[in-house]
């Protein structure tokens, strides 16, 4: 029998800080929070510039996509999907219109700003706060 690899979706994920250095997070329906960002579908001409559209699509600003950051694997729910998985790609993101507040889309529950020590506290996949660290030690 032929091995066969498995397929997970990727997810590419921005790390935006506003003017006062507050990351931009979303709630999701996991009641967890997230990073801005969608699935990289088979249209997309390049994670990027899936990033750039995403955050604008969940928040209403303009970014540019910057460095990559981060790559990790996430597991939703493994207690009753234990073979689920998704690649989480996240890129550094610079905010062009870092003085306007965000909007919350209808994708999500709740839309916040947090400094950098805030973001330990909150309900989200450590994937996420290793991202956000990251980038944050960038910006020193």
């Amino acid at each position: 029998m032929a091995y066969t690899p498995p397929t997970w979706p990727v997810s590419v994920k921005g790390v935006a800080l506003d003017a006062h250095g507050r990351v931009l997070l979303l709630k999701n329906e996991r009641e967890e929070w997230e990073l801005p960002g969608g699935r990289l579908e088979p249209t997309d001409l390049s994670p990027e510039e899936t990033v750039v559209r995403e955050v604008s699509e969940e928040s209403g600003w303009v970014v540019k996509a910057g460095p990559l950051l981060d790559v990790w694997i996430y597991q939703p729910l493994p207690e009753t999907n234990p073979d689920r998985r998704v690649v989480i790609v996240t890129y550094g993101c610079t905010v062009l219109t870092p003085d306007t507040a965000p909007v919350l889309s209808h994708e999500h529950k709740q839309i916040g700003l947090f400094t950098a020590g805030e973001v330990s506290a909150l309900r989200m996949p450590d994937g996420y706060k290793q991202s956000i660290a990251t980038w944050y030690q960038t910006q020193e």
